[in-house]
């Protein structure tokens, strides 16, 4: 290695621990946001809410909505979280030549990448069945079809 190279790798090297520095304290502070997955989730409101004492289609048509809404905010702040952990993990790993992650963080890192792909997988479902509903179709497309490709 020449003496350049190896002040540029030093200089890198700096750099990505700053930044696995930064990526560690977002994390931390997410987890104890009111954005994280379990602080939304653990807002929710009863159908009794929106209806109060006398029930109208509305009303119950609204709580649906929200309860749509929230999920799917609990889901969003949930891959959120786990983007920023598999961030986390492979600055860990590019900090050294990835020989320095255990077999617990490798497993952990490929677990996140297969938990969002089976996510990204069930909303390209349920967006192929919402479709295939506004257009009356009875049987919604496979996921092959609904995302132009296969998953596999």
């Amino acid at each position: 290695m020449l003496p350049a190279e190896a002040g540029a790798f030093k200089v890198g090297l700096e750099a990505l621990t700053t930044f696995k520095t930064r990526v560690d304290a977002v994390l931390s502070t997410f987890e104890g946001s009111p954005g994280s997955s379990q602080k939304i989730s653990a807002h929710t409101l009863s159908e009794g809410s929106f209806v109060g004492g006398g029930g109208f289609g509305e009303a119950k048509g609204l709580h649906a909505q929200y309860e749509r809404v929230h999920e799917r905010l609990t889901t969003l702040s949930k891959n959120l979280g786990l983007q920023i952990e598999a961030i986390q993990i492979a600055v860990h790993g590019a900090h050294g030549d990835f020989t320095n992650l255990d077999e617990e963080q490798r497993r952990r890192f490929w677990e996140i990448q297969t938990d969002i792909s089976r996510q990204e997988a069930e909303a390209a479902r349920e967006k192929a069945a919402a479709e295939a509903a506004k257009q009356g179709e009875s049987t919604p497309k496979s996921n092959d079809e609904a995302t132009g490709g296969s998953w596999k």
